[in-house]
């Protein structure tokens, strides 16, 4: 497949008018490499062991959920030097869907409401609502992470989840009015975890956005490199 085609499937996979303001010049390709793609790998993050994983893999497309040049690049040093190297020295292109993808059908946190096993879902403007059977401990199995619990929790049914750091009190608001006794996210904030409007869970933000980029890797036949 040549790229041109690769970045119109993407599109049509995760728009790129999907993405948040603050994001838009930073997803799509942001290393350009070899026009032929052949062996394509997937992760959440490219960090040095992923992208030297796909180089070893020879993949010619490293496609992630995280940049890793998410603020104006004025030095190429260290670990970003190491990275790009890697990339440029094997000619593999790198490809960022970041919230474009978490808010895309089959995306991030489609992905996630189904390995918590969701059903009766409604979308909420970033993450999903809905019912949901499992206890603590077996959330904790099924997201393979440490939780925090924020609150008290005794029973619950209607359950909001939000991929990566979705504790904004509008967001927590917004799933109390559909519904929502528990919101599950990563990366609680001391000032908001002080005044939140329903009992919270914390996992990881691996944790939560690994399972969108796998699915993603597993329907497109893509090889996953995991690195939590």
């Amino acid at each position: 497949m040549k790229l041109s085609a690769f970045l119109s499937q993407m599109e049509k996979i995760a728009p790129a008018s999907l993405a948040e303001e603050f994001d838009s010049d930073r997803i799509g390709l942001v290393v350009e490499g070899t026009e032929d793609i052949g062996v394509v790998a997937a992760a959440l993050d490219p960090t040095l062991k992923v992208v030297q994983s796909a180089a070893n893999l020879g993949a010619d497309m490293l496609v992630v959920h995280h940049t890793p040049l998410f603020t104006p690049v004025t030095r190429i040093m260290g670990r970003t030097a190491r990275i790009l190297k890697i990339l440029l020295g094997n000619d593999m292109n790198l490809f960022v869907m970041h919230t474009n993808f978490d808010h895309a059908e089959n995306g991030i946190n489609d992905a996630l409401a189904d390995q918590l096993e969701l059903t009766d879902r409604r979308r909420m403007s970033l993450g999903i609502v809905g019912d949901c059977h499992l206890g603590i401990d077996e959330l904790n199995e099924r997201l393979g992470c440490g939780l925090r619990v924020h609150g008290t929790i005794s029973t619950y049914k209607r359950v909001a989840v939000v991929g990566g750091s979705g504790f904004s009190p509008d967001r927590m608001d917004e799933a109390v009015r559909l519904g929502a006794e528990v919101f599950i996210s990563s990366e609680m904030k001391h000032s908001i975890g002080r005044h939140i409007p329903l009992p919270c869970i914390e996992a990881t933000h691996y944790a939560l956005e690994s399972p969108g980029m796998k699915a993603l890797a597993g329907r497109m036949g893509w090889t996953y490199i995991e690195d939590p």
